[in-house]
């Protein structure tokens, strides 16, 4: 009894600890103002601000928020209609169409295509051509096997390389110097990652490499201050409004 007491106090004291390392954490983080780099710019997550993912409501809400650019998933019918769905086409799905018109109505806004598949980009960039569009859209998604689908169909169409960046060695700068190798030889103007595995160091060599940082996806406010004190390039978030308020609380902006 004495011993499972004893655990039990100890355990306590462990949480109590950790709790407290975190708020220091975050004081720290609110108290910390930031730099952002030259062109920042917020992308708001296709579903943000509650709405449903891969909806021309998305959109609209994404540019209600403030949020420089949106971002829904490319996916394709069977007859190679580009439409906007995470997994697969499903019957309903909103078109690419239908979204770039809207888009065409919202001035100056970006659209991040996120590219679930590859196979019909060309009508991608034919229906964003169609409403004076092209170029307002670049690509997401993009993985290594991908690249050289991406380079034949629309090789005029920018895309930021999608990489699976190994937490450990996030601020490794040999490590971080060869994914800078890996998206120059695709011809991406950067990567686009998960937040978890971003670092200062990370940004830092990129940035002296002439590359961009995208990360990917910041919702919580611990999250946005913490990505925020990293200055990249862009956030991408489900809760826009909510990281454009933090920002300009941190930048006076």
């Amino acid at each position: 009894m004495k011993k499972c007491t004893k655990l039990i106090v100890a355990s306590a004291v462990l949480v109590g600890a950790a709790a407290a390392v975190a708020l220091i954490s975050y004081n720290n983080l609110k108290n910390q103002s930031v730099t952002l780099p030259r062109g920042f710019t917020v992308t708001a997550h296709t579903g943000c601000e509650g709405t449903e993912d891969n909806s021309l409501e998305a959109i609209r809400r994404g540019y209600e928020s403030g949020a420089d650019i949106v971002e829904f998933d490319l996916n394709f019918t069977a007859d190679g209609t580009p439409v906007l769905a995470h997994d697969e086409a499903v019957e309903g799905s909103p078109t690419v169409d239908e979204a770039f018109a809207l888009i065409a109505e919202l001035e100056g806004l970006y659209v991040n295509v996120d590219c679930k598949k590859t196979d019909n980009l060309t009508e991608v960039v034919a229906i964003a051509e169609k409403y004076g569009i092209k170029d307002r859209i670049f690509y997401t998604g993009i993985e290594e096997k991908d690249v050289n689908a991406v380079n034949t169909q629309t090789p005029e169409v920018t895309y930021w390389l999608n990489v699976d960046v190994s937490k450990a060695k996030k601020s490794d700068t040999q490590y971080i110097n060869s994914l800078c190798d890996k998206v120059i030889s695709c011809g991406a103007v950067g990567i686009n990652m998960n937040h978890k595995s971003c670092s200062e160091e990370l940004v830092r060599v990129f940035h002296e490499r002439g590359l961009l940082v995208s990360i990917w996806t910041v919702n919580s406010e611990y999250n946005m201050m913490k990505t925020l004190s990293y200055g990249a390039d862009n956030i991408t978030s489900r809760n826009p409004s909510k990281l454009k308020e933090i920002i300009e609380i941190k930048t006076g902006k």
